[in-house]
């Protein structure tokens, strides 16, 4: 029995179709600067199959597709990381050079596989300064995207880009940058994940050596106790001795699968 033939052109906008079915059913990802560095925001209930991680000093790693397949993405880059860093110098690796090695590897795959890899990357740099910041979003394809100020991947990322684009300003503080990414990855009317089921980390500049930090527990609350905007208070009522009690507030400081994610 024959086959069919099918156009190249056909062929490739099929696996196209099926990667982006397949990344969108996972849970949308947030990538953001803030005056300090560079957040990373993710709804995810799993407390073992991170969507957020580290690559090397100064250089963060956020996906979102199916685990398996940017897990040996987020593997081969530390990898690369590793063999330049000892090979030259450490501020030999860097976020583009990165970048380039995924959208190498990503247009490679979807051109000559059958199926294409079911992911979509962004790998981020801090820099001595807010201008020395770089975000690089990479699609299934090995497109690359040079992001000014945030990006979003995964799940309604239109819809969660449109809710940054409206609320992003530029030198927040970690707090309100939580805020935001926080207020993007809801929908309006929804109800925001719980702490339990948060991803978070940063890329803060001023850390000494190794840049990223991971945002749990604790840490994490009381970050999130200083995104509350609560409404004006009436004035507390006098004590019967005639004292006013001392206002209070949070405390504010940061301490140092197969299926789609």
């Amino acid at each position: 029995m024959p086959f069919g033939y099918a156009s190249p052109e056909q062929i490739m906008r099929d696996k196209a179709d099926y990667a982006r079915k397949g990344i969108a059913r996972g849970r949308s990802v947030v990538v953001l600067q803030y005056v300090d560095g560079i957040l990373f925001v993710a709804p995810n209930p799993s407390r073992a199959l991170h969507k957020i991680s580290e690559i090397y000093d100064r250089i963060g790693f956020a996906a979102v597709g199916r685990y398996n397949e940017f897990e040996e993405l987020r593997l081969g880059g530390i990898r690369y990381a590793d063999i330049n860093g000892y090979t030259y110098d450490r501020s030999d690796v860097t976020g583009r050079g990165l970048a380039n090695l995924y959208a190498s590897n990503l247009g490679r795959i979807f051109t000559e596989s059958i199926k294409s890899l079911e992911v979509e990357v962004v790998v981020a740099e801090v820099g001595e300064t807010k201008d020395g910041d770089a975000i690089y979003r990479l699609t299934f394809d090995g497109s690359v995207f040079d992001e000014h100020g945030f990006a979003a991947m995964g799940g309604q990322a239109e819809a969660v880009a449109t809710r940054l684009k409206e609320r992003y300003r530029e030198s927040m503080s970690l707090a309100d940058a939580l805020e935001v990414a926080l207020t993007a990855l809801t929908e309006p009317g929804g109800e925001r994940p719980p702490v339990a089921q948060l991803e978070v980390a940063v890329l803060d500049r001023n850390r000494e050596h190794r840049k990223f930090l991971r945002l749990t527990g604790a840490r994490l609350e009381r970050l999130l106790a200083q995104t509350s905007t609560p409404a004006a208070a009436p004035p507390a009522a006098p004590s019967p001795s005639g004292d006013t009690p001392p206002p209070t507030g949070p405390e504010g400081d940061v301490d140092d699968g197969s299926s789609p994610l």
